[in-house]
């Protein structure tokens, strides 16, 4: 949202429902229609995959930086995922004929869209990188910070659960990871509250699939002129 121009800005403002949204909450099923687009202003949902034997693993995350709805724009249809709420915060919901509204109107609209779609490419080629070639530790890290960016402030809610759900670890190791990340002062977690202690200490140990993620959101992320 804040790629657009003032004018789109007011625009997409003045037609959306802005509300909380809660962990756990699931906001489309995978492979249902799209009837609006919902754009994450705090908070983080994950497109998700059920595998046969029932688990689960993330396809990719969307914030603050992003939207779900992508399909509108692309001839698409439906959700390429379960989308789930999985650290709470609020998002604005802009009907499909409002955005298309948008898009006629406003150029920015789309050239921030598409901007937006090439970094979400680069999020889903690194977390297949991450996923494949670098440790539990640093994966589970490269999640943390990523929903640390998601949030207004230092804590934010997040069982281990929901880590080991979307990652496809175990509780355990998860528990072992964020246990050792709390022993070394990065990081504090209690009743299901993470804070992020020392941000720069944790970033020291997440891998270089996380940098280029940073680079690639932050370089759609740049205020239009």
């Amino acid at each position: 949202m804040l790629a657009l121009k003032p004018a789109a800005q007011d625009f997409i403002a003045a037609r959306s429902l802005t509300r909380p949204v809660i962990a756990g909450e699931v906001i489309y099923e995978d492979g249902a229609p799209f009837t609006h687009a919902v754009f994450p202003h705090a908070g983080l949902i994950s497109l998700m995959a059920t595998m046969a034997n029932s688990k689960t693993v993330e396809k990719t995350s969307v914030g603050h930086e992003g939207f779900l709805g992508f399909g509108l724009i692309m001839g698409g249809s439906g959700a390429f995922g379960r989308c789930v709420v999985q650290v709470p915060g609020y998002a604005s919901w802009l009907s499909k004929a409002d955005l298309d509204q948008a898009l006629a109107e406003f150029q920015c609209v789309r050239e921030t869209m598409l901007s937006y779609a090439k970094s979400l490419i680069t999020q889903l080629m690194e977390t297949v990188a991450c996923n494949s070639l670098h440790s539990a530790e640093q994966r589970v890290i490269r999640w943390l910070l990523i929903a640390h960016d998601s949030v207004l402030g230092d804590n934010f809610d997040l069982t281990q659960q929901i880590v080991a759900e979307v990652l496809g670890l175990r509780r355990a190791t998860v528990s072992a990871i964020c246990s050792q990340l709390q022993s070394d002062g990065l990081l504090e977690y209690s009743r299901g509250v993470v804070t992020i202690v020392d941000r720069a200490g944790v970033e020291a140990r997440a891998c270089e699939c996380l940098h280029n993620i940073q680079k690639a959101s932050m370089r759609h992320h740049s205020p239009a002129r």
